[in-house]
């Protein structure tokens, strides 16, 4: 045990990690602020479960369509400079907000048009990021180290954030928020500076950039683990993640609360999620992460059942913190798996898809979601979409020999498995 826990901040050793794990959870903290401040501000100013939908849908339909684009030219340049400029465009985002709600100037069409912003940002920061990661730990075996605390990071922070949101708002309005996290964006923007990274060999393809997301699009759809893999987290993503686009519903409406409720929920789900990163911190290696997959789905799609038929707030809590621990669970186990397998020449491509089927599906489930919510209420709709979300693991388990076979020479040849089939645990 001592061991394991000696492991879980493996990637800490390493100085450009470190100044990157200081300077996002800063920034992370203002993130989770501003997203739980935009659902209440939205929320108060159209008492619209479709309204809240169009919002999300804006926030990530631009993502969807220009990260295909954008895994290309990640990998044609300075991964460092593209963050640096994804952070400065992001804090100016968010100081625009401030400014138009601190002034009693918003309306619902400048919030579309700056969540839209926003959601352009996020399909270069993305993938950019995840493909980052490789840099900062200047060492392969200390990577899924490194994303597993990085999802422990980003869910601390969303642990935080949102308490600290609902009393701001609660207190003083949606506009404070904003304005914190415009100046969060100032650590990241400081430790990306400060990083000692050696010269990264930024290689010029001599294909076009259309023939480039060919190859990549090739190379996710025809090698079944991460097509496999891809198409199950985009059913979470799709059916799954909006759930939180109805939180301010079920905070105002179902569970009869304020900005404070909201702020509590959101937590909540913080909870299980940063349980979830710190387990997965903890391992030494990948190997069994697809059966975790399968678990952590279906864990996932039964809280939101139950939440649906929960009118009580703290079984509500409950509920989201172990629904949130299966989120968690299976989009870090995805990102792992996927990260480990996929060659470093196409690994901003192969992280483009992931943040499709991650933010890329999500758009369409948030309109989805809103509608349904119009149409049969929010509890029914996390009911329905629950249970979409646990067929979808059955699938998946059902997939999970056939992705095994082609994973195991993969392990193999990585040292991660012995090379006696008998002897080989799951992949």
């Amino acid at each position: 045990m001592a061991s394991r826990f000696h492991h879980a901040w493996a990637a800490l050793r390493h100085r450009n990690f470190r100044l990157f794990f200081f300077g996002q959870s800063v920034s992370l903290m203002g993130t989770w602020m501003t997203r739980l401040a935009t659902s209440w501000l939205v929320y108060r100013l159209t008492h619209s479960a479709l309204m809240l939908g169009l919002v999300g849908f804006s926030g990530h339909i631009f993502t969807f369509l220009l990260v295909p684009f954008a895994g290309v030219w990640i990998e044609r340049l300075d991964r460092r400079k593209v963050l640096v400029w994804t952070q400065i465009f992001g804090g100016l985002q968010s100081l625009a907000l401030a400014v138009l709600t601190l002034t009693h100037r918003i309306t619902i069409h400048e919030i579309l048009a700056l969540t839209a912003m926003q959601g352009m940002i996020n399909a270069f920061d993305m993938p950019g990021r995840q493909s980052f990661l490789v840099q900062m730990v200047d060492d392969r075996a200390a990577l899924t180290n490194a994303i597993a605390i990085n999802s422990s990071m980003a869910n601390g922070a969303r642990l935080i954030g949102p308490a600290l949101a609902g009393i701001l708002v609660a207190a003083f309005g949606e506009g404070w928020c904003f304005l914190l996290d415009g100046l969060s964006y100032l650590p990241v923007i400081a430790s990306l500076l400060l990083m000692r990274l050696k010269p990264h060999d930024i290689k010029r393809s001599a294909l076009s950039q259309l023939e480039q997301m060919r190859e990549g699009w090739r190379y996710v759809t025809t090698f079944r683990p991460i097509r496999t893999i891809l198409i199950g987290f985009a059913v979470i993503s799709f059916m799954g993640w909006p759930y939180a686009t109805l939180l301010p519903i079920f905070a105002g409406q179902i569970l009869h609360g304020g900005a404070h409720t909201l702020g509590f929920l959101s937590g909540a789900a913080g909870i299980g999620a940063l349980a979830s990163g710190l387990s997965l911190a903890m391992r030494k290696s990948p190997v069994g992460l697809t059966r975790m997959i399968q678990i952590a789905s279906a864990m996932f799609g039964t809280g939101l059942i139950f939440f649906g038929l929960s009118h009580v707030l703290w079984l509500s809590i409950l509920l989201l913190v172990f629904f949130g621990f299966g989120m968690l669970q299976a989009a870090s186990a995805s990102n792992t798996v996927i990260q480990t397998l996929v060659p470093e020449d196409k690994r901003a491509r192969v992280m483009s898809y992931y943040t499709m089927a991650f933010v890329g599906s999500a758009p369409f489930g948030s309109l989805l979601a809103g509608a349904l919510a119009h149409w049969m209420g929010a509890p029914h709709t996390v009911m329905l979409t629950g249970a979409c979300v646990v067929a979808g693991s059955v699938w998946f388990s059902f997939e999970l020999p056939k992705i095994r076979a082609d994973m195991r020479p993969i392990y193999q040849g990585m040292g991660l498995l012995p090379n006696d089939p008998a002897t080989a645990p799951g992949s």
